[in-house]
């Protein structure tokens, strides 16, 4: 069996160690800079020559730069006769591109699909993408794992009364209901307009909040606007505590500013898929580790076994 190596770009430097600190492997040194005309320069310092090599990249902000790197460093393992080479995304940018849903738009989740496969990828490793029929846009195997065990384990662990789960829009059901499932919980959802892709209207709420201690889940906090305007309507509807857990929080904008400002949210989860990058600014933010289920899937992965109990519990 071909030997593991995992090494990173600068997207998650502080995952890339986490995960190789779970796995007690070294990380395999690489560089990873700019030329003075700003061009990505990538040199793999360590022989990977038949290798099992796994790419740590999430393709978060700045994410341009972020997806040129990962294709640089595949291309890089590639050329250095790799015998495999996992992209490990974390948090897959371009996710919420992954139809035509008006004329004359790209589908950007397939395009960027379709060059990391053209840049030598063997197979994907990623997690709680934002519409799992992205899965089905990549030409090589994919696994998708869900961070729901790490949050669900947070809130179960704080042993919340009287708990419902919220899910922010209806696409989200299936994921709601895993979370209310695995944590004994009722089950609402927050009916709502949008009217642009950073606005929404909370049109009404489906189930009973009033008095109850609320969880929102969702996959991704980005502006976090939508979920304000949902922190403020089920207080209106009488909510008591009103928490937020997202998967990747992308926290884009004035989205710090706005959960630390709303008086209605008392705490917001998310994992560190993405790095979160001015910590201190607001308190009300905790970050999850995801390293030890993206080990995990490492490890299996390698050694060519089932990785499906990581994420059988969405499916039920």
């Amino acid at each position: 069996m071909a030997k593991l190596a995992v090494l990173g770009g600068n997207a998650n430097p502080a995952l890339t160690t986490q995960i190789c600190e779970q796995l007690k492997i070294k990380q395999t040194e690489v560089f990873v800079g700019r030329f003075s005309e700003g061009e990505i320069r990538v040199h793999i310092r360590e022989n990977i020559r038949g290798k099992d090599v796994f790419i740590v990249q999430p393709t978060c902000p700045p994410v341009n730069d972020n997806i040129m790197e990962l294709l640089i460093l595949i291309d890089a393992a590639r050329r250095a006769s790799a015998d495999r080479i996992t992209a490990v995304l974390p948090y897959y940018g371009y996710a919420r591109q992954d139809r035509k849903d008006q004329p004359r738009v790209p589908i950007t989740a397939k395009l960027v699909a379709n060059i990391i496969v053209a840049a030598g990828a063997n197979r994907v490793l990623t997690m709680d993408l934002h519409a799992s029929q992205v899965q089905g846009f990549f030409d090589i195997p994919v696994d998708h794992l869900y961070a729901i065990n790490v949050l669900a384990e947070y809130f179960r662990e704080k042993q919340i009364k009287d708990m419902v789960v919220v899910c922010p829009d209806v696409g989200g059901i299936k994921m709601a209901r895993a979370y209310a499932k695995r944590l004994g919980a009722q089950l609402a959802i927050v009916d709502k307009r949008r009217m642009s892709p950073e606005k929404t209207e909370v049109l009404h709420i489906l189930g009973d909040v009033k008095d109850k201690n609320v969880v929102m889940v969702d996959d991704i906090i980005a502006t976090a606007g939508s979920l304000i305007d949902a922190a403020q309507a089920l207080k209106s509807f009488g909510a008591r505590g009103i928490y937020a857990a997202a998967s990747h929080g992308v926290l884009s904008g004035p989205a710090m500013e706005r959960i630390a400002g709303c008086a209605d949210l008392l705490e917001v989860i998310i994992t560190n898929s993405i790095p979160l990058k001015q910590p201190q600014e607001c308190s009300k933010i905790k970050q999850l580790s995801v390293a030890p289920l993206l080990a995990e899937a490492i490890a299996r992965t390698h050694n060519g076994e089932s990785i499906s109990s990581l994420f059988e519990e969405i499916r039920n």
